[in-house]
């Protein structure tokens, strides 16, 4: 059985932009595992930095590579070489694309100009059971906002900038990364609103943390904050109860009383407060009688108290679905006659379980 998905690529040559080269109906081998698509996205990421690079262009490459999401897949060079399955044999292929990065990165003679930045936007998928990543210590899983949902493993890589093997303890999100950009490019940052991220520079090149607390969202509502090594869950769940009957646990083996909850439970006038420096697993709340607690709390709750006053509210975007806004014809399509046609607008209230 094969999965097929629409691929739309620019190759960088001379018939780009005005054309993209177009790789349609995909195929990713759901029997087998197989597919060459991760080799493709490879080949594309470094054809672009030679691309660049030899046009003297400052450029910015996002590789976004999906092989270890369903369907997972790997090229045949990668199929059955590690001892995880499928799921390893993803990651083993999306690490060799990085080597293959980092090394058209040192060819092109620009890896001593070029900040490379490796992270994941969640945490290991724990429902996906063998076909998902491991979060070690941290509770639950992707879908979650407790630690093994939300943190994630960070590399930054400049030579000559950043000090080989150097370990930061500093609070990041991949918001920030937008915010470093601009003040690493010299930039002044935006005025006319409040900016969510902060400059990593202090930390990145000089090794020095910059105090901020950080935020977590499901949905739009904030579940939990942290601040220093206390973090506070001012709500609470995992997953339905539904979902769960149907053999979707996103916190397979892990049941805290009062913490992975099934239903979503306020906790906003007595946040379950964690110390994750001794904690790091979030299994034993603080007690809300505790000096601790109080101490903590009288510290996070402003916090909390500033970021919402300050909070402007946007039309959730992903509220109402409209198959007619999906990418059936991008640009170029027309060139070489490979657009699809456009549905007719149909917009209806999405349903979103997690």
């Amino acid at each position: 059985m094969c999965a097929c998905v629409r691929v739309y690529v620019c190759v960088w040559l001379s018939v780009c932009p005005s054309v993209s080269s177009l790789y349609e109906e995909y195929q990713i081998n759901q029997t087998t595992g197989e597919s060459n698509l991760t080799k493709l996205y490879t080949q594309e990421a470094t054809v672009f930095i030679h691309t660049q690079a030899s046009a003297g262009n400052p450029f910015l490459l996002y590789w976004a590579v999906d092989a270890t999401h369903t369907p997972l897949y790997a090229s045949k060079d990668f199929l059955g070489t590690s001892e995880r399955g499928l799921y390893g044999d993803a990651v083993r292929e999306l690490d060799y694309g990085v080597g293959e990065i980092l090394a058209a990165l040192k060819a092109a003679g620009v890896d001593d100009n070029t900040l490379v930045m490796f992270s994941s936007d969640n945490g290991g998928a724990m429902y996906a059971k063998q076909n998902g990543g491991s979060n070690g210590p941290f509770l639950c899983g992707k879908e979650t906002t407790y630690e093994g949902g939300m943190r994630e493993p960070t590399i930054a890589y400049w030579p000559g900038r950043i000090e080989p093997g150097t370990v930061s303890h500093q609070l990041g999100n991949l918001m920030d990364w937008f915010t470093t950009s601009l003040d690493l490019a010299g930039v002044a940052t935006p005025s006319d609103r409040i900016i969510d991220g902060i400059s990593l520079a202090p930390a990145l090149f000089n090794n020095t943390p910059v105090d901020r607390p950080i935020f977590y969202y499901r949905g739009n509502e904030m579940m939990a904050v942290r601040v220093g090594w206390y973090k506070a869950h001012y709500w609470t769940w995992s997953n339905f109860i539904v979902d769960l009957d149907k053999g979707i646990d996103y916190c397979p083996g892990e049941d805290v009383k009062n913490v992975t909850t099934h239903d979503q439970v306020n906790n906003t006038l007595a946040p379950i407060l964690i110390h994750l420096g001794r904690d790091p697993g979030e299994k034993y709340p603080i007690k809300s009688h505790s000096p601790e607690y109080k101490s903590a709390m009288a510290a996070i709750q402003p916090v909390v108290d500033d970021h919402k006053k300050k909070l402007v509210p946007g039309a959730p975007q992903l509220n109402k679905c409209d198959p007619a806004v999906q990418n059936w014809a991008p640009p170029g399509c027309k060139e070489i006659n490979k657009c699809l046609p456009v549905p007719e607008h149909d917009v209806t209230d999405c349903t979103w379980g997690h």
